[in-house]
């Protein structure tokens, strides 16, 4: 069973601004109610406003919750694998974004790719295209006129949600409520507007927004507030169901929508690898470059959005600009978007290079103790994003953990007392790690998880705690053995030499291929993994057996020498014992996804 749905942070950011504006609209009509036309109750319209507003959001949020929770790996994927170029990227970015119902879906997982470097900054330019294209199927949906129907989905969906024992069919449930509540608050919102027809000072009000200055910026403004652009449209879309907002307006509200977008993608890269903040800098550069584009052929999109519109026949005044404007809002945002992508799909490096030029690479300063690399909180909003950035940190510790058994091999060959305090900093560095790594699945655990996603989680909890575990070994057990043979001036022979640079050879291997299988996904290393324990074992049995065969006829000084190499084969035999149990884990993890597909 998977957990109660919950607040995602992008949403308790959207309910908060939504408080505050509410509460300055209601101090507003306490300060000025005795000037206020007693023809309109504003405490109603403003509820109806803000109220259908909060259940629009939450539709929002509910519905791309299903839907990642359903599909999110599928999608996810298919952004990571079919980005090979321009046209593919921008394909993909509109697929995935239209679905998502949420570009800042899509953004967080387009940086989290670069920053692990599966996908070039580049390739994120068409996929940020083709995301803003993506952005507006939820425009196109709004515009159909279905809201009597709103509460059929919800009741549906919440049946589906609250009544199944399968995780898809909740998930479905929850897509479907997320819907009905959209078209619900798009109702509540424009009922709301409706008594506003006849209030002249507000009607002056929106015929300012003709200004596409004006509109642009109201747009960017509520956008950024908000952090949505399918909220500005929808209002916009519900004043025009209700005949008060003009065409021009409509698309002025709706360039600065695309404008204000961006503040989500800026506020998400503060304090981010420098590759974050790049792909948020193409984000701003090709909203902003295609706004100013069109800012001067306002009027000619507008024509174009009517010339593809349908026509409201039979009906005049308001009543035909109620029908009609909806629609040519929703296709002219879809138009201009479109548009864009032909006009910059060619020159896409450019924006990359200009993204890279404006936000040039850091000079870090040499830092003894590590940092988390890839731990983006914004990558919560997609639980597998998240996990593989759990999975590319853990890796950074097996790379650790390679240098300090380097550092051990070079010591016992050089003859020389291992590095106490060089030991001591990459342990640190692999418990920094190590920390960060739990505090961040803590954070994954409180978002709601699939049953696959809940084992995916307890195996990050189990390699990290593995990983601390063999730093640990090879810091205090390792090195004192080490110590020991250089104290004893301990020379094997070369039979002795070779067994032991096998077996440690052997154990490195399973810890590269436990990195590998973190890093991309690779089940076939973990089988290799589990594959390895025969020739393993037959190699320590051989070597036991030599040195049980040389113990007969030995000195008692040769009794250090047996214990220094028996305790270290067995020690080093140990650690691949832990690679083994942890492989197995995820190979369980591998079944449980195929049983899914099936």
């Amino acid at each position: 069973m998977v957990a109660a749905p919950s607040l995602n942070n992008m949403l308790k950011h959207q309910m908060i601004a939504l408080f505050l504006l509410s509460s300055i609209f209601i101090s507003y009509l306490y300060a000025t109610k005795e000037t206020l036309p007693p023809s309109v109750d504003w405490f109603e319209s403003g509820m109806g406003l803000f109220g259908g507003l909060a259940l629009f959001l939450a539709g929002l949020d509910q519905l791309t919750e299903g839907l990642k929770m359903a599909a999110g790996d599928a999608l996810k994927n298919i952004l990571q694998k079919l980005t090979t170029n321009r046209v593919m990227g921008v394909i993909t970015g509109t697929l995935v974004t239209g679905l998502l119902n949420s570009s800042s879906v899509t953004t967080v997982l387009v940086i989290g790719f670069v920053t692990v470097e599966i996908m070039t900054l580049q390739q994120s330019v068409a996929v940020i295209m083709g995301a803003n294209i993506g952005s507006t199927v939820t425009a196109q949906l709004l515009a159909f006129n279905i809201t009597k129907f709103a509460l059929l989905p919800v009741a549906i969906g919440f049946f589906m949600t609250f009544t199944s024992k399968q995780d898809k069919i909740r998930y479905y449930g929850m897509m479907l409520m997320g819907i009905g509540m959209v078209f619900f608050g798009m109702g509540v919102m424009s009922e709301a507007m409706a008594p506003m027809r006849t209030y002249e000072p507000f009607i002056d009000f929106l015929e300012q927004m003709k200004n596409p200055i004006l509109g642009i910026l109201a747009g960017a403004a509520f956008t950024g507030i908000v952090q949505s652009s399918a909220a500005t449209v929808g209002i916009s879309i519900a004043l025009a169901s209700e005949g008060l907002l003009s065409l021009p307006a409509g698309i002025a509200l709706a360039l600065g929508a695309n404008i204000g977008t961006c503040v989500t993608a800026l506020l998400a890269s503060l304090g981010k690898p420098v590759e974050a903040v790049r792909t948020s800098i193409v984000h701003v550069l090709f909203n902003v470059i295609g706004v100013l584009i069109w800012l001067p052929f306002i009027a000619y999109l507008s024509d174009i959005a009517v010339a593809i519109s349908p026509v409201a026949e039979g009906l005049e005044g308001m009543e035909k600009m109620a029908y009609e404007v909806p629609r040519q809002i929703a296709n002219g945002n879809t138009f201009f978007n479109i548009a864009n992508v032909f006009l910059f799909i060619l020159i896409t490096p450019l924006f990359a290079k200009a993204a890279t030029k404006l936000v040039p690479e850091k000079v870090e300063k040499k830092e003894v103790m590590i940092t988390p690399k890839y731990l983006n909180e914004d990558a919560l909003a997609m639980p597998s994003t998240a996990f593989d950035n759990v999975r590319f940190e853990s890796a950074r510790s097996i790379e650790l953990i390679k240098d300090m058994v380097s550092i051990l091999q070079i010591a016992s060959k050089e003859r020389y007392n291992p590095p106490m305090d060089k030991l001591q900093t990459l342990y640190q560095n692999v418990r920094i790690l190590e920390n960060a790594n739990l505090l961040y699945l803590g954070k994954i655990r409180q978002l709601e998880l699939t049953e696959r996603d809940s084992l995916v989680h307890q195996n990050l909890m189990s390699t990290n705690t593995m990983l601390e575990g063999i730093a640990y070994t090879l810091q205090t057990e390792i090195r004192e053995i080490v110590k020991k043979a250089v104290e004893i001036d301990y020379k094997p022979s070369q039979t002795t030499q070779d067994y032991i640079r096998q077996v440690v050879n052997t154990t490195l291997h399973a810890l590269a291929l436990t990195e590998k299988g973190l890093k991309e996904h690779d089940y076939a290393s973990f089988e290799e993994i589990l594959e390895m324990k025969k020739p393993y074992k037959e190699l320590l049995n051989k070597f036991m057996q030599r040195k049980s065969e040389r113990l007969a006829e030995a000195r008692e000084s040769y009794l250090d020498v047996v214990k220094i190499e028996t305790t270290l084969v067995n020690t080093f035999y140990h650690i691949y014992h832990l690679n083994r149990l942890l492989a197995k884990q995820w190979i369980k993890e591998q079944k449980l996804l195929e049983e899914e597909k099936l």
